[in-house]
């Protein structure tokens, strides 16, 4: 397929955010993991700072301008619910989840989903092409 598809995105305001949490804390990194509580928000981490394992699916990686794209990471069982979604990092007013970076700033990250496409569906192998 020519097209390149992403199964993730960053809003403007929240790749804002993240140029200057990169600047205060270093390369950076997002998990999603199917908890409940802080555990339903993306954390974002320093990277090292939380190790994924085999349990975890790279979703892919976000560009905000810097030298370096910021890897976004999901559980393996809740990507199981959300395979058929795009999503958008996204910030809002609000207390952070207690680990991630963004905590103190008086901001959250928040995910915001919508379905995939059928030309991304069928990049991403979930569906084979539309039959005429």
């Amino acid at each position: 397929m020519s097209e390149s598809y992403s199964r993730v995105d960053v809003s403007e305001e929240a790749a804002a955010l993240l140029r200057d949490l990169t600047a205060q804390h270093g390369p950076l990194m997002f998990h999603q993991s199917g908890g409940c509580c802080d555990g339903s928000s993306p954390m974002c981490y320093p990277v090292g700072m939380f190790i994924t394992g085999p349990g975890d699916v790279r979703l892919g990686e976000i560009h905000v301008g810097l030298d370096k794209p910021i890897e976004v990471f999901m559980s393996a069982s809740q990507f199981e619910y959300w395979k058929f979604t795009h999503l958008t990092i996204d910030v809002v007013d609000g207390r952070g989840a207690g680990f991630s970076v963004e905590s103190p700033t008086g901001k959250r990250f928040m995910i915001r989903s919508r379905l995939l496409e059928e030309p991304e569906l069928e990049a991403f192998g979930l569906v084979g092409p539309a039959q005429a």
